[in-house]
């Protein structure tokens, strides 16, 4: 009797986990077709000329350029080239790879833009709030391998979709100046505050001798090591491994890879998270450098097997956040088109 109700045990997990499966199978099918059908709209509403700039082929070196800064030279449609109807669009294209709190979060990097040129008075950088530029790659289609981005200051997206059934969304970098507007009406505004108020939960939690292995140097790191290298490899030193840190700080550090992956669309963002679970929390480490204190120069990261966050805070008197995701072996979607191929010849 016992057997049986094992064997009944089993059969029934086996069904959960295929159903399961099936459902989160179901969801990439879904925000894949939201993702074609989003820029199909956008790319129908563009003049000849207009898709000219828009549109590259899948396989184009353009789609592995990338840069967080403002003067480097860039492809695509830019916002300010569209009309009304267009600009809405785009958003909407936006909104399809974006959570919520991701659009809110990335809309409000775009009109930092305004602060800072109004700061500067024409001295500095191009100041842009509408110079941010679109591009799709290959044919959007709810089955076939496309992709889309927007860059420009601060900004790095891009959503490659591999087979209609994967999306992949890294490199993705987030960035804030100021990142906290010290006045004006949007006085208090922290654009990225949850990124670096989950990691300083953390640090300020870890013991005595859990510290001294998370922080590496009391001296904050000047900005992103990996800056916009198109191949990542593991940094060093990692820091405090996740198995050393107790039930209560392991949640903490899911906190802050949270506040990364809950920037994208519910299905992306499960996406990001079941691959680092699969390849074992315990094996992601938190590393730390410089003050602390917040309002101090500092700078933080999480790396496991598949995956590197970086976090810095260090310009213009520790008022100017650079951030980003990366994966390993996924950027531009790699890893997928990898499996994609591999499949296929098989």
């Amino acid at each position: 009797m016992t057997r049986l109700i094992s064997r009944r045990v089993v059969l029934a997990l086996g069904v959960l986990a295929a159903l399961g499966g099936a459902i989160i199978e179901a969801q990439r099918s879904s925000s894949s077709a939201a993702l074609a059908t989003a820029a199909e709209r956008f790319l129908a509403s563009l003049t000849p000329e207009q898709r000219q700039q828009a549109t590259f082929a899948f396989d184009s070196p353009e789609r592995l350029r990338w840069h967080f800064v403002p003067q480097f030279e860039r492809n695509g449609l830019q916002i300010k080239a569209m009309t009304e109807p267009q600009r809405k669009l785009a958003h909407e294209l936006l909104r399809t790879g974006l959570s919520d709190r991701g659009y809110t979060t990335y809309t409000q990097i775009m009109q930092l833009e305004n602060i800072l040129k109004a700061q500067e008075k024409g001295g500095g950088p191009i100041r842009d709030a509408e110079g941010y530029r679109f591009s799709v790659f290959g044919t959007p289609s709810a089955k076939g391998t496309w992709g889309w981005r927007v860059e420009f200051h601060h900004v790095s997206l891009r959503f490659d979709v591999v087979n209609g059934t994967a999306i992949s969304s890294t490199p993705s970098f987030a960035g804030a100046n100021p990142a906290e507007v010290k006045d004006g009406p949007q006085k208090g505004q922290r654009t990225l505050a949850m990124l670096e108020d989950t990691a300083r939960t953390l640090v300020t939690a870890l013991d005595a001798g859990q510290r001294k292995t998370a922080i590496f140097t009391t001296t904050a790191l000047n900005d992103i090591v990996t800056e916009n290298a198109n191949d990542i490899n593991p940094l060093s030193p990692s820091g405090l491994k996740a198995s050393e840190m107790t039930a209560a700080q392991k949640d903490m550090l899911m906190k802050v890879v949270d506040s990364y992956a809950g920037l994208m669309a519910a299905d992306i963002a499960a996406d990001r998270l079941a691959k680092i679970k699969i390849a074992g929390t315990d094996n992601i480490s938190f590393a730390w450098a410089g003050s602390i204190e917040r309002g101090q120069k500092h700078y933080y990261r999480l790396q496991g097997p598949t995956f590197l966050i970086e976090f810095d805070n260090t310009q213009n008197d520790a008022n100017h956040v650079h951030s980003v995701w990366r994966d390993f072996r996924g950027d531009f979607g790699r890893d997928l088109l990898r499996e994609h191929l591999r499949t296929s010849l098989h």
